[in-house]
């Protein structure tokens, strides 16, 4: 009998031992504004960080030093940016064409534009084409 206590009370002691490190569930509401507001967050600290990305890049680094841009400068300019302003700016960048300016490709377009309607015969443009008419 003594034995079968003495099992008792360790068991028992390593049982309270093992529950005084749980804690109790805490459970509220969440708000869809709370959520939304943590998504916009992640969403403008990740542009943030795409904009400092591109900044880093030495191809645009050295373009922004050359028109006489300080880098460190430019950093604190994203820095201080307002959530808006950073997201729009990280659009443009997004968008912004590579070469910076589509007017080569406007001036091909008019070429063939041009160059189908002498073929047809519509036009007389350039001297080397003939006329399908």
């Amino acid at each position: 009998m003594r034995y079968t206590k003495k099992i008792v009370a360790w068991s028992v002691a390593i049982a309270l031992s093992h529950s005084a490190g749980l804690q109790a569930a805490q459970a509220a509401l969440i708000t869809t504004e709370s959520v939304a507001t943590q998504a916009a967050d992640a969403e403008v600290s990740a542009r943030r960080v795409h904009v400092l990305g591109m900044l880093n890049r030495a191809d645009v680094a050295q373009a922004l030093m050359d028109k006489g841009v300080d880098m460190d400068a430019a950093r604190a300019r994203v820095g201080s940016l307002s959530d808006a302003e950073l997201v729009s700016l990280a659009d443009q960048l997004d968008t912004a064409p590579a070469g910076a300016s589509d007017i080569l490709g406007v001036i091909v377009l008019i070429f063939f534009v041009l160059l189908v309607t002498d073929i047809l015969g519509f036009t007389k443009v350039f001297p080397f084409t003939r006329s399908i008419r």
